[in-house]
């Protein structure tokens, strides 16, 4: 799925749903009141920027993912930049060998940028400046330097590592959430 970047986001608009990655047993829903600008949502047949990054701003990056989880979806969407799709046997969520990310995800990430802006990235995008030379915008790199995925956050939400979280958002915990068969 190809966005431009910096283009403004569109592709889960009902609003935010942030995950607490440290138990995954909460959840955190919200109409967003920021603006999201899309990075880093590439596809084959479309062009992106390439280059070394910063070795701080991958490694802030990667923290950013491993803490952050926003709008995990029900499907699975796999790299179409790498040359071949990864066969059944392996694991969609392990790196292909010689890679350091794995290829495929099921989430987003939200980086803060200037006031009112966040920057909404897939979390494919680890793989595509790890392992593809993907260089996304300097707004984007900035953001994310600037960005502590571990800073202090709100007692009302722990494990919600985001900063911008509205007083009006729902806390809801697994038990709360009915699951059907489809």
């Amino acid at each position: 799925m190809f966005y431009e970047d910096l283009s403004p986001y569109t592709y889960a608009d009902a609003g935010e749903v942030f995950t607490d990655r440290v138990d995954g047993m909460r959840f955190v829903s919200f109409r967003p009141a920021y603006e999201r600008l899309n990075v880093g949502w590439l596809e084959a047949g479309h062009r992106w920027r390439a280059g070394p990054a910063p070795e701080a701003f991958t490694d802030r990056l990667l923290a950013i993912l491993e803490a952050q989880q926003v709008n995990a979806m029900l499907g699975l969407h796999e790299c179409d930049l790498c040359p071949t799709p990864l066969p059944e046997s392996h694991a969609w969520y392990k790196p292909r060998q010689g890679h350091l990310r794995a290829s495929a995800g099921t989430a987003e990430i939200r980086v803060p940028g200037a006031p009112g802006t966040v920057f909404a990235a897939p979390h494919l995008i680890g793989h595509y400046v790890a392992d593809h030379g993907y260089l996304p915008p300097e707004p984007f790199v900035d953001a994310v330097l600037a960005f502590d995925p571990y800073g202090p956050w709100p007692v009302r939400f722990p494990g919600i590592r985001f900063p911008w979280i509205p007083d009006d958002a729902v806390l809801r915990h697994v038990d709360d959430i009915e699951f059907r068969d489809i």
